[in-house]
């Protein structure tokens, strides 16, 4: 069957999901993510019957809009998310929230009750009326854009003005609630000339060019600076602006340094390369930082995550920021479309490379250095953090995108790894959610057919670690790595080193990972690896796959990663973990299942 088995031959009328599927196929979208219900069930149909999208069912709704986040950031195209009404709408909020705080274009489809229900006590009702809730200002503070489309007639205005409000800057994510009787009626096809998504196609994200005197003021601050360390973030990925950064880069003579969440958007091993600025980054930020005459923002606000330890410098030196959105911090601010203001500034600049020293003679660009030197004290078998990810980099593909969770092995991984050269290399730092990366490496995985590493904590894998099921349902070439050190460790060591003392309630018993996943699943490849050289076997062992694979490594609860606000600590003592008083040994040998 067609998306046209239900048009009416004497008004040319679709189903208004028919019509919606159509319109999404018209964008480029190649991927609808969520999790079906009766109020949504028509609009799956739809996308089934298209032919060109693929319905990928998650496990949880947060996971699916975690995947079309995924999808948007791997591929610069909109995410689509579709959900039912009651608790698998509200299962939406934290994902769209992460989207919204982190700008990225999400559309989310919420199937609602029947109009002819609302105010009469309707499963899942969420129409504002007769005390029910109203959904439109629970979706409100985390999108760009939500209405309810209460006719079939105004999907038309509706569904595009949506669109380009999840690509306008800032970009963000944009909901439309879907009554079940409004996606089953007929509405009148358009012309087939120009139709309402096509001028989306053409407008979406269209704005003025650089204003002249706020370019020219930047023009004239970099001119003016000898010495300039570089802040790009990831609107830099977004905008598709890294030749534009790497240019500005080499015409100012620049260092470079990057936000946690954006570690793709320039070399990392380039001697320009000054590291990752802010709290789980590099001191070398702040050495050329405190060397600069002028800090330049790029594709950034630098939120605290990025500023954390550099509050100091920055207030000792001119900032300039070039951003679709003004900075968190004072300074020169040039707004806009950030691909077109770069490019207006760099046509500004001379062409030649310059020194980084203009009137002082060149200084050599520092290699980035840790907050600290960890000296962790593994056995047992656990593994290092720092040997862990040192294995990751032996084995990761330069093409692969990297999809990095929140807590101890997220803060390692962004200290210590760096970002493959052709690939995303992705941290939620907007809402900082656990277990953002199962959902986003499935979405990115499946958009590009990329192999794709996730590297997440236990704590992460507990909270959305089921969504394994749906990589493996779909083949996926995802690679979960799961750091398992059977704790929420950053939370206990915080117990530990600030709150004064341990408490038990967020250290665990031992838990086999691998095992209980190999059960689950006995055609993944599941492999626990109880050293760094056998976690670098089973990664190059997936890259040869085709489709997911899991590895689980043990680590130590009382590591202390690379963040800075452990730093006072750590300076203070000779290692970075200390043994626990009671801790069982593990005599397993290598263990691969699957």
């Amino acid at each position: 069957m067609t998306a046209m088995a239900d048009e009416n031959p004497e008004d040319g009328g679709v189903r208004v999901v028919d019509y919606l599927a159509a319109e999404l196929t018209r964008v480029g979208v190649t991927h609808m993510f969520g999790v079906g219900g009766a109020n949504i069930e028509d609009l799956y149909d739809a996308v089934h019957r298209t032919g060109t999208i693929r319905g990928v069912v998650a496990k949880h709704e947060f996971s699916a809009v975690t995947m079309a986040d995924g999808y948007a950031r791997a591929t610069r195209r909109l995410g689509v998310v579709a959900a039912t009404s009651g608790g698998g709408a509200m299962n939406l909020v934290p994902g769209l929230a992460e989207a919204y705080a982190s700008r990225v274009p999400v559309l989310a489809l919420v199937g609602q009750p029947p109009t002819g229900q609302e105010g009469r006590g309707a499963f899942q009702e969420s129409s504002g009326k007769a005390g029910s809730f109203d959904a439109r200002e629970v979706f409100t503070p985390v999108s760009q854009f939500c209405a309810r489309v209460d006719d079939a007639d105004s999907l038309a205005e509706l569904l595009p003005r949506a669109v380009a409000a999840a690509q306008a800057d800032p970009k963000g994510p944009a909901v439309l609630l879907l009554p079940k009787d409004v996606q089953q009626a007929q509405v009148e096809l358009p012309d087939h000339g120009v139709t309402p998504m096509s001028l989306v196609q053409t407008t979406a994200g269209a704005t003025a060019g650089p204003g002249a005197e706020a370019r020219d003021a930047v023009s004239a601050a970099l001119r003016g600076a000898s010495r300039v360390l570089i802040i790009a973030g990831d609107e830099v990925a977004a905008a598709d602006a890294r030749g534009e950064l790497a240019e500005l880069a080499r015409r100012l003579g620049a260092w470079v340094a990057v936000t946690p969440d954006a570690k793709d958007v320039f070399n990392n091993r380039s001697p320009r390369f000054a590291g990752v600025a802010g709290v789980m980054g590099h001191a070398n930020v702040e050495d050329c930082l405190r060397r600069a005459d002028l800090c330049l923002l790029v594709g950034t606000r630098l939120p605290a995550l990025a500023s954390g330890g550099l509050d100091q410098p920055l207030a000792a030196t001119t900032v300039v920021c070039i951003n679709p959105e003004p900075p968190f911090v004072a300074g020169i601010a040039l707004g806009g479309n950030l691909r077109e203001a770069l490019r207006a500034v760099v046509g500004e600049l001379p062409s030649c490379s310059r020194p980084c020293a203009e009137h002082d003679g060149p200084v050599p660009t520092p290699v980035p250095k840790p907050l600290h030197t960890p000296v962790p004290q593994s056995g047992g078998g656990t593994v290092s953090y720092a040997e862990a990810v040192a294995a990751v980099e032996a084995a990761l593909p330069q093409d692969a995108h990297v999809f990095v969770d929140a807590g101890n092995a997220g803060a390692t991984a962004i200290h210590l790894l760096p970002a493959p050269r052709h690939g995303r290399f992705v941290v939620a730092v907007g809402m900082g959610g656990m277990g953002y990366t199962f959902g986003a490496g499935i979405g990115a995985a499946l958009a590009t057919v990329q192999r794709t590493y996730v590297l997440a904590g236990d704590g992460a894998f507990f909270m959305h670690g089921m969504e394994v099921h749906t990589a493996v349902e779909y083949a996926a070439p995802v690679t979960f790595v799961i750091f398992n050190n059977n704790a929420h460790a950053m939370c206990a060591i915080r117990d530990e080193l600030i709150q004064g003392g341990v408490r038990s309630d967020d250290l665990f018993a031992r838990t086999d990972i691998a095992a209980g996943v190999a059960a689950a699943f006995p055609a993944l490849d599941a492999t626990w690896a109880g050293d760094a050289a056998q976690l670098r076997q089973a990664l190059l062992r997936s890259n040869a796959s085709g489709g997911p694979a899991f590895i689980a490594l043990d680590c130590h609860a009382r590591e202390i990663p690379p963040f800075l606000p452990f730093l006072p600590f750590t300076e203070s003592t000779e290692s970075t973990t200390r043994p626990e008083s009671e801790e069982s040994s593990d005599e397993r040998g290598p263990v691969h299942v699957g």
